[in-house]
């Protein structure tokens, strides 16, 4: 039997807004000083004002708190200081019936040191089942080289068990012993309580530091293939037994690492997006998109059912383990000048502090959040500019009560101030008594009335939740401008990283005949035409557009070689064409003219609406290959293969006169004339593919494999030493095709579609099956 979650929307996490929050910091409705379930519940309907849709909360359960409920000593409770079971149960019965969904960790990479599992292993004798639940060593030199990751405290991750007479290994801190999952009992048990939670009616679990599950000598002890397995022996018993539930990994890593937690669709449904998060403050900072736009170049696409987690603030320190060294210097420098507001390897404040209680700054970083493509998460009390206490311990210091009101404790609790789990901040400028719920309540321009306003408004247009991103290139780089779409909405947005008003221009002419609508205060702004969109901004200024009306069609003007001039330098040569402005005349000019007029383009009789080049890899250092999108009316989508090379002086105006079809633009290398045009009409570039195939190599674009280059038995035709004589066949419909002497024909196929091709099938069968040999 699968039991159902609480959404209708199977897909219900793409349009969700998450707030965090820890029961104990939220409210106390005992007045022990503590927070509960019992006050959580209290406050539901301001969440459900609030707008957000999903609840995560940090861990609840049994524990001694060394590390703030992450040492988890019984998986199956709740704390007693937050209230019962069934104090849970009826919390998540009213999370439901307001429409809220509910996420709850699923701490599996370790537990605490009081867990009843540790405690018997440390007694039992090594070999025993008992004792094969964690991970053990006579010595500590065992995965010598994995890195330590909580520097400031640990020195290394094996710690000596004085009854056990052995090692324990731990990635966090000593009093947490590492799971080991290689025990096919250890992933029972997590699979037991996966159920435990979701038979109760969870909607969705985050697996904290999964890139650590598993161990094996000589590697670094993460991202490891039987990590993989046992997620994907988790989703695979979630998927059979429960629907609408959803499981979001925790991996600080690099975006390319981390698409592999999401499997082909069968591993985690969401992962957070780490490396994003410190480039939104540099960009900031630096008032330079490009930190912003270089890591989303290096995310990967992701399967369709999936979704990127984004956040500004967390729980956790600002973590800057996935940014370069002379980077993290910079983030040091910049928004930690007090050395106590490090810890590990990263900063340890709140969203408000970090931007100075600028509110246009936290308006601007909030815009962002909650425009980009994944799913935004707010922390508690982000909303209203909480502040931190960065003279606490540890973390503590962003993880204090939250300010309801400036009555006594903040409005948290009722108990003596000195029984508070933990002070609260009393600061002149974001104490309780100056930024607080109730009085930003009573303020329509207050910091949470700002922000109920956008999360309403983003709520309205599914396009942010599960719509494509294409970023525009403005020439000033103050300006961070993207498109978002999806089934028909487009939206546009713009926003300004600097602390000065700012002009800019968009080439906005793929969207020629749109009216750009302001979505806050639905004002009509001019309609787009084909010539550059010009807009301004103020300090740190966002706007956002619905773009209404129909789309103008594309004309090519009657001579494109000579419209167009790209302007490159030599040195750079074909990696010329993969900068901003030149790419930018590429797919909005050059494309559209181009690509009507090839004999092999199948599309002729539709307008099209935008041309992108998805992925590009270099055959020689002024030719390439190019994989282009092509978008045309009614959202539909074509892929072309384009062979751009770039000629100057004699051999550009021999191309020229003998083969005009093949001529994209005009350029000017350094200043000297020159053309770009199709590989096929250079000798050489076709005598480079050719050695390319007989070397059966694999040609790797930006965003992975964009061609494979194979020619069965090309290594055993006879050669002479003399290259092949290399002539072009005309009137081909579909496909370029190129003679070498006698022997060979090499085909590129324009149109990239998916599934077998009948001409590469055919040739297979004769070949490898029927033995045809001519």
């Amino acid at each position: 039997m699968v039991i159902s979650g609480s959404a209708t929307d199977p897909l219900w996490y793409k349009d969700a807004v998450i707030y965090e929050l820890h029961v104990k910091a939220f409210y106390d409705a005992n007045n022990d000083g503590i927070g509960d379930f019992r006050g959580l519940i209290e406050k539901l309907d301001y969440l459900q004002d609030l707008g957000v849709t999903c609840l995560w909360l940090l861990p609840f359960f049994p524990s001694p708190q060394r590390d703030d409920g992450y040492d988890i000593a019984d998986y199956t409770g709740v704390q007693p200081s937050y209230g019962t079971l069934a104090d849970f149960q009826e919390f998540l019965d009213r999370a439901h019936a307001r429409g809220l969904q509910v996420l709850i960790e699923l701490v599996i990479n370790h537990t605490s040191d009081q867990h009843p599992w540790f405690q018997a292993a440390r007694r039992a004798p090594p070999g025993s089942p008992e004792r094969d639940f964690y991970v053990w060593s006579d010595n500590d030199q065992k995965y010598s080289g994995v890195r330590v990751i909580f520097t400031d405290t640990e020195k290394s991750n094996w710690t000596w068990d004085p009854e056990a007479k052995a090692y324990y290994w731990h990635r966090f801190f000593s009093h947490q012993p590492d799971l080991n999952f290689d025990n096919p009992a250890v992933v029972e048990e997590v699979l037991r309580v996966m159920r435990f939670w979701l038979d109760m009616g969870v909607d969705g679990l985050r697996l904290d530091a999964i890139p650590y599950l598993v161990e094996r000598d000589g590697t670094s002890c993460e991202n490891l293939p039987e990590t993989h397995a046992a997620i994907k022996t988790i989703r695979a018993a979630l998927d059979q037994e429960y629907s609408g539930r959803m499981i979001l990994a925790e991996a600080n890593q690099w975006p390319q690492d981390v698409r592999a937690y999401f499997g082909e669709g069968d591993e985690c449904h969401m992962a957070f997006h780490f490396p994003l998060m410190p480039r939104l403050f540099m960009a900031l900072r630096l008032e330079d998109r490009d930190p912003v736009t270089d890591i989303m170049e290096q995310t990967p696409q992701i399967p369709d059912a999936c979704q990127w987690g984004l956040f500004l603030r967390n729980h956790d320190e600002l973590t800057l383990e996935m940014v370069s060294d002379d980077e993290r210097d910079y983030m040091y420098l910049a928004y930690s000048a007090d050395p106590r507001m490090r810890i590990n390897v990263g900063i340890r404040r709140r969203l408000a502090p970090l931007m100075e209680y600028n509110r246009r700054r936290l308006e601007l970083m909030n815009s962002i959040l909650l425009s980009f493509p994944g799913t935004p998460i707010l922390y508690y009390g982000d909303e209203i500019g909480m502040g931190d206490n960065i003279y606490l311990g540890d973390r503590n210091g962003v993880r204090t009560p939250m300010q309801w009101s400036g009555d006594r404790n903040a409005g948290f609790s009722r108990a003596n101030p000195a029984r508070l789990y933990s002070p609260v901040i009393m600061d002149p400028i974001c104490g309780y008594e100056s930024t607080n719920v109730e009085a930003q309540q009573g303020d329509t321009s207050s910091m949470l009335h700002w922000t109920k306003n956008m999360i309403a408004l983003r709520k309205l247009f599914r396009v942010f939740g599960r719509g494509t991103i294409e970023f525009l290139a403005p020439v000033n780089r103050k300006i961070l401008a993207y498109v978002r779409s999806y089934e028909g909405e487009t939206v546009l947005c713009v926003a300004n990283l600097s602390r000065f008003a700012q002009p800019f221009q968009l080439d906005l002419s793929s969207l020629a005949g749109k009216t750009p609508i302001e979505m806050l205060g639905y004002v009509e702004f001019p309609r787009i035409g084909r010539t550059p969109y010009l807009l301004t901004l103020g300090p740190y200024g966002v706007l956002w557009f619905e773009l209404h009306g129909d789309l103008e069609p594309m004309e090519a003007p009657p001579d494109p070689t000579y419209e167009v001039t790209l302007a490159l330098s030599s040195a750079q040569g074909w990696d010329a064409l993969a900068a901003p402005e030149p790419r930018r005349v590429l797919e909005g000019r050059i494309l559209p003219q181009y690509l009507p007029r090839q004999r092999w383009f199948g599309a002729k009789s539709r307008a099209i609406l935008a041309c992108r080049v998805t992925d590009s890899v270099g055959l020689s250092p002024t030719a390439g290959l190019m994989l282009v999108e092509v978008r045309f009316e009614g959202e539909h989508r074509e892929r072309y293969l384009v062979a751009p090379a770039l000629a100057t002086g004699e051999e550009a105006e021999r191309i020229r006169a003998d083969h005009p079809d093949a001529v994209l633009s005009a350029v000017t290398t350094d200043g000297v004339p020159g053309v770009l045009f199709d590989v096929v009409a250079r000798e050489q570039c076709c005598l480079d593919l050719e050695r390319l195939i007989a070397d059966e190599a694999v040609l790797q674009g930006a965003h992975g494999r964009l061609v494979g280059l194979a020619g069965r038995g090309l290594k055993e035709i006879a050669r002479t030493e003399e290259p092949w004589p290399v002539r072009r066949l005309s009137g081909e419909q579909s496909n370029s095709s190129i003679v070498f002497g006698d022997q060979l024909i090499l085909k590129l196929f324009r149109r990239v579609v998916n599934g077998p091709n009948p001409d590469v099938e055919v040739s297979r069968y004769l070949t490898e099956v029927a033995g045809f040999r001519g």
